[in-house]
């Protein structure tokens, strides 16, 4: 196979579903993560025959959950 394409061509392009390995670049992870990620359920993977793909807007709305998460402040060194 050739080159893979720069991010942003991939983004570009608007394409509906992305292979665990441009999810992985998106997110700007691993792809043992992205498949991890799936089998625990967080991002819903869509099945071609037997190709994997994630929805662009599955890596949106993982994100978007990311977000919505409550930070928690973490306790300060001195405070025992």
């Amino acid at each position: 196979m050739g080159d893979p394409q720069p991010l942003r061509d991939v983004m570009a392009a608007g394409r509906l579903l992305l292979t665990p390995e441009e999810a992985a670049e998106v997110l700007r992870v691993g792809r043992t993560t992205v498949y991890a990620l799936m089998k625990s359920g967080e991002l819903r993977p869509v099945h071609i025959g037997r190709s994997c793909r994630i929805a662009q807007a599955e890596v949106e709305r993982y994100v978007h959950r990311l977000q919505a998460l409550p930070s928690h402040p973490q306790p300060s060194p001195d405070a025992a």
